[in-house]
């Protein structure tokens, strides 16, 4: 079982509050074995789980199992295919779980200790640019006894591994269907989750039915779930008011939130739910474009950056200013940004080129992506250009791409400037950093910065995430984050899930991660 210093230490996160929340309890009914339809605009980039640091999560969670996971309420590990799990010394560079008895992939294949040696050993191997293999550059291997213990070796001290085995990052998958060294290609997919996927049309669905040999924490409270792919979170919206489909997740804009949340008849059969979400949303400068690679100029869009009315104009209410990339909520949060830059200044901004001999205006080159994190992403890059052309001191122009091209042009190093969301992998201030510094991170853009290392390195060996300590070292490493202003954060995000009222259980359906564990959704006839 857990240590009594794991528990303690996991990082602090909002818990999750009813705006307008779904049922709690339900009754059975005929509807039962009836697919509950939940729409996203997150569609999987991969199918396998060693290739993705995304969206792909979502999918993941609910068709694969990882030997710890996040029950809801839960902001620290708990044991999933893992019976128990430890720390088997005191300086954190020791981790040891042991299965369940008689756990199988859906396949009828055995999953004991080989099969999670070979799920995290092929993410170290095939190591996909951008990919999963960056959350694990603590593990130095992975041991084996019997077929039911796994012992990781840490080449230093990490308190977070734990939250890492949690991540959908780390599923387990079986050594007959998934090469060692290479990706899956026959696109299928075999787990031991909750759920088994029956079938996967790209751009359009997933079809999943319930898993009769898993064995794991979720109270699956449905039979099967059809998760639909949109494009457009209108065309979404307009599904859900068609009852085409019963729940939404990611991809609502502010407007359309809103309007859900408005007492109007079109919205009888609508409920909204709200959580105070970790999500974030950046800029990354590319150092390999010559504008971009100026420091001056990465202070002067710093200083002219205006979070109050991007939120205002674009969000209205449903984001807030983000002044730190570690978000509100989270241990460790501060406002170096703001403490720096202060209000936006177009004159400091002038000075700032001035004083380097930049010529005005700078011409650079913002790139965003369609379908990611929804709709409102192209009004948001439009508000940014209005703002820093409006200084006079730059000239922008807008790029954008659907996700899947748009993520291989960041991992090849082909924009200048771009904009990422993070939903976090873990609730803990060293996954809103580490992700995006070293010479291999999940942003395709190496950052390599040794005082940053140092404070990481620093803070992992504290098995207490919420202490004094660590919320100094990621003070350190958030002011070394400012001066080099690499990333620059823009706000952060609530969440939102809109849902027919005859749907139960959304208010439990976001873990830690606010990925949606679609096991808690069900039909209800009555209250």
């Amino acid at each position: 079982m857990f240590n009594r210093t794991m528990l303690r230490g996991a990082a602090a996160v909002a818990s999750i509050s009813l705006v307008a929340g779904c049922g709690l309890f339900s009754d059975d009914d005929a509807d039962g074995a009836k697919p509950v339809v939940v729409g996203t605009t997150s569609e999987p980039s991969t199918l396998d789980p060693a290739a993705a640091w995304d969206g792909s999560w979502e999918l993941y969670r609910n068709v694969f199992q990882t030997l710890l996971s996040f029950p809801t309420g839960s902001t620290s590990p708990q044991p999933d295919a893992a019976e128990s799990c430890e720390f088997a010394d005191d300086t954190s560079t020791t981790y040891s779980c042991k299965l369940r008895e008689g756990l199988t992939f859906s396949n009828g294949h055995k999953l004991d200790a080989a099969a999670v040696k070979h799920s995290i050993d092929r993410i170290k191997k095939i190591n996909v640019k951008g990919g999963p293999a960056g959350l694990l550059g603590s593990l130095s291997s992975v041991q084996t006894e019997g077929d039911r213990t796994v012992t990781f070796r840490l080449s230093k001290s990490d308190a977070t591994f734990p939250f890492i085995l949690a991540t959908p990052a780390m599923s387990l998958v079986d050594p007959a269907e998934y090469p060692a060294g290479a990706l899956r290609e026959d696109g299928q997919l075999t787990g031991s989750g909750p759920y088994t996927l029956e079938s996967y049309t790209e751009g359009d669905r997933a079809e999943l039915k319930k898993n009769a040999s898993y064995h794991g924490f979720a109270d699956r409270k449905n039979e099967a779930v059809t998760i639909r792919y949109f494009k457009d979170s209108e065309v979404m919206v307009s599904a859900l008011k068609k009852q085409q489909i019963d729940v939404t997740n990611r991809g609502l804009t502010a407007d359309e939130i809103t309007s859900l949340q408005g007492k109007k008849p079109e919205n009888d059969g609508i409920q909204v739910v709200e959580t105070v979400g970790a999500d974030i949303r950046y800029l990354v400068f590319n150092p390999k474009d010559q504008a971009a690679a100026k420091l001056p100029v990465r202070k002067a869009v710093a200083q002219l950056i205006d979070r109050e009315a991007l939120v205002a104009k674009v969000y209205n209410g449903t984001a807030e200013p983000l002044y730190s990339m570690v978000p509100k909520g989270i241990a460790g949060h501060t406002t170096s940004f703001f403490d720096t830059f202060g209000d936006p200044d177009p004159a400091e901004a002038r000075r700032i080129l001035t004083k380097a001999g930049i010529e005005t205006p700078v011409k650079l080159t913002l790139w965003f992506t369609t379908d990611r994190y929804g709709s409102s992403t192209a009004l948001e890059f439009a508000e940014i250009k209005r703002q820093l052309e409006a200084s006079k001191l730059f000239e922008i122009t807008l790029q954008s791409k659907p996700w899947k091209d748009f993520q291989q042009g960041y991992k090849d190093g082909q924009y200048p400037v771009f904009g990422r969301g993070w939903f976090p992998d873990f609730p803990d201030p060293d996954n809103f950093i580490a992700p995006f510094v070293g010479k291999e991170n999940a942003l395709g853009t190496p950052y390599d910065s040794p005082e940053i290392a140092e404070q990481l390195t620093l803070s992992r060996k504290e098995s207490d995430r919420g202490s004094v300590s660590v919320s100094d070292q990621f003070a350190t490493a958030q002011q070394v984050l400012v001066r080099d202003v690499r990333l620059l954060p823009l706000w952060q995000g609530k969440l939102h899930i809109a849902a027919s009222k005859e749907i139960a259980g959304c208010e439990q359906a976001l873990d830690p991660q606010t990925i949606m564990q679609v096991w808690t959704l069900e039909r209800k006839t009555s209250w």
